[in-house]
């Protein structure tokens, strides 16, 4: 069984819980996903069965779409609304334009400290586990990037929310986005809910309940990577790759899907002058 669910995950379920219920519904142990989704954000969550979890580090390479409530004034330990409540600001002279003011800054390639409870590891550790023991250590900032930052609604008062549409390179932490917004803004803010409308070619239209899971709402392989670049080989050359052996470039920039006679053969780039695979999707 091989192939790719797009699942509409539901708020209170981690990534791992539908990781563990596709498996128990499919009867198949080789299941992962594509992004971690937090136990209380819904949307899309990308899962590779069998041999499609090769390429799930491709999928998870693909920009990401989400919309978020802001909840300004409110600061929390987990920059959501999981986590305690550390400082409340009034809001009641924050304005619509002020918003979409301080939005500006945020946009293209941004420097961007991750949150405490997050799997970005400091000293071979997942913070989120050093969070869990109290620790709050210090966290170099990193470079983001985001593509598209939207307003779709303003909110005033003593408690001002906003809903913002955000478009985002991986590794991009949208609450950590929001709480620097508020920070610009000098009322703090938190995420009130996250919902991931896209991630790659695949939006929340394409998502499914996980009550639905079944052998055929598998989608084929090739939609994994079907926005990276394609170049065919012939028998001859696929079974050189397939052994691991190069071939001669291709002429593509950037990482790229090979097919041969019989459909997507493997993932790879050009390098040194000659075509590498990164991964061959080959039984097994």
């Amino acid at each position: 069984m091989n192939g790719l669910l797009v699942i509409d995950k539901a708020a209170g379920m981690t990534s791992h819980d539908v990781v563990a219920m596709c498996r128990r519904i499919l009867g198949e142990r080789r299941v992962g996903h594509a992004g971690t989704l937090d136990p209380s954000a819904t949307g899309v969550l990308v899962l590779g069965i069998g041999r499609a979890t090769r390429l799930l580090r491709f999928v998870e390479d693909s920009d990401k779409g989400y919309v978020a409530t802001a909840a300004f004034g409110i600061t929390t330990s987990t920059l959501d609304a999981e986590g305690e409540v550390v400082a409340e600001n009034d809001t009641s002279l924050l304005t619509e334009e002020d918003v979409r003011s301080a939005m500006k800054a945020f946009v293209g390639d941004i420097e961007q400290v991750p949150p405490m409870v997050s799997a970005v590891k400091v000293g071979g550790e997942p913070l989120y586990r050093k969070a869990r023991r109290g620790e709050d250590v210090e966290r170099a900032p990193r470079r983001v990037r985001v593509h598209e930052l939207g307003l779709d609604s303003f909110e005033p008062g003593p408690r001002a929310r906003a809903t913002l549409r955000v478009r985002c390179a991986r590794g991009t932490y949208v609450r950590s986005l929001v709480a620097d917004i508020g920070d610009a803004l000098a009322v703090g803010a938190s995420v009130a809910t996250l919902r991931r409308t896209r991630v790659g070619a695949f939006t929340e239209t394409d998502a499914i309940p996980i009550s639905e899971v079944t052998p055929e709402a598998l989608r084929p392989m090739e939609t994994a990577v079907a926005g990276y670049p394609r170049r065919s080989v012939d028998e001859a050359g696929a079974r050189a790759l397939v052994h691991g052996k190069p071939l001669a470039p291709g002429g593509i920039d950037g990482v790229y899907a090979v097919y041969g006679p019989d459909g997507l053969l493997a993932m790879a780039e050009d390098r040194e002058g000659e075509a590498r695979s990164l991964c061959v999707l080959t039984q097994g």
